[in-house]
């Protein structure tokens, strides 16, 4: 395989890969290319998973609607460039690693498209644009939005050390959940304590989903995860995980004297949750990645309902 720079940066796909140098990326300026693909804005589930936690709890919380529209807006500019930023500081971890991985290897550190000084001073520059929203929310939640710091930059080591690493996943993306809470109210409410940890559960699910996509290469590494953890026993795992989801989402709108209409609305987002540890193939990688993006619509789905609870 040719894995030199341009050949990486302009050649076909090679491999099993959920990198896309084609789209909107192939028609940036040659030179911002790497960059793009650095913070994963090819990909941009990724920040719609981060970003849905923080909406769920500004769907709750938020006092009227011009503060919701608002709090979403900056949530979701946050989520883009933070979750930019989470892939830079993965990236520079496991740049070694990822050079041994056939889904990761094109990634642009691993390519060798991005020195790791440069991939610094990007990093550096998506944390201004994430400090900048930050500074635009109530100062309680600034307090929130530093310490979330803490496991973004934990996670990459957690993969090393212990078989959950997609717990910590879960603490780091789930975050939004205490953040859009302290936005909205200023405080850190019951209810908002309970979205946390149903986003902990639920990222548990839903990313040990897509670690078995690299499951082999991972076992031949030293990287670990709950997909080599649980293997054939993925499906009663993941049924395990969004039980408690949803249970702790109904627990969370019962707190927060949502109506009955909650739990009726959340159906749908149910539904979606127990299909995918139904068709789940722990196998077959591209349908692993289908089932993983499949967790943005479970997200907007449950966004609304926690909307239709308030009615």
């Amino acid at each position: 395989m040719d894995m030199r720079p341009s050949a990486v940066l302009h050649g076909p796909v090679q491999g099993y890969t959920d990198i896309r140098r084609e789209g909107w990326v192939a028609r940036l300026p040659e030179s911002w290319r790497p960059y793009a693909l650095l913070m994963r804005a090819d990909r941009p589930i990724g920040a719609w998973l981060l970003f849905l936690p923080g909406l769920w709890a500004i769907a709750l919380h938020a006092r009227d609607g011009w503060q919701g529209l608002w709090l979403t807006a900056l949530f979701f500019v946050g989520a883009f460039v933070m979750r930019g930023a989470g892939c830079v500081v993965n990236d520079l971890w496991d740049r070694d690693i990822d050079r041994k991985v056939e889904r990761t290897r094109g990634r642009p550190l691993a390519a060798g498209l991005v020195s790791p000084w440069q991939a610094l001073w990007f990093l550096a520059g998506l944390c201004i644009v994430g400090l900048l929203v930050l500074l635009a929310l109530p100062r309680f939640a600034w307090a929130v939005g530093v310490v979330s710091l803490v496991p973004v930059v934990l996670y990459p080591l957690a993969k090393r050390v212990t078989d959950y690493p997609q717990f910590v996943l879960g603490l780091t993306f789930g975050w939004g959940a205490l953040l859009g809470t302290a936005a909205s109210v200023e405080a850190i409410t019951p209810a908002g304590w309970l979205l946390y940890a149903a986003s902990i559960a639920w990222i548990l699910g839903y990313d040990t989903i897509y670690a078995h996509q690299d499951r082999e290469d991972d076992a031949l590494v030293g990287i670990r995860s709950t997909a080599l953890r649980f293997g054939e026993r993925t499906r009663p795992f993941l049924l395990a995980c969004y039980g408690v989801t949803l249970a702790l989402l109904l627990l969370a709108g019962w707190v927060a004297g949502l109506s009955p209409l909650f739990a009726l609305a959340l159906l749908p987002a149910a539904i979606l949750l127990w299909r995918q540890a139904q068709a789940l193939d722990i196998h077959d990688p591209a349908r692993c990645l289908a089932l993983f993006r499949a967790n943005r619509e479970v997200g907007l789905l449950v966004a609304l309902a926690l909307l239709i609870g308030r009615w």
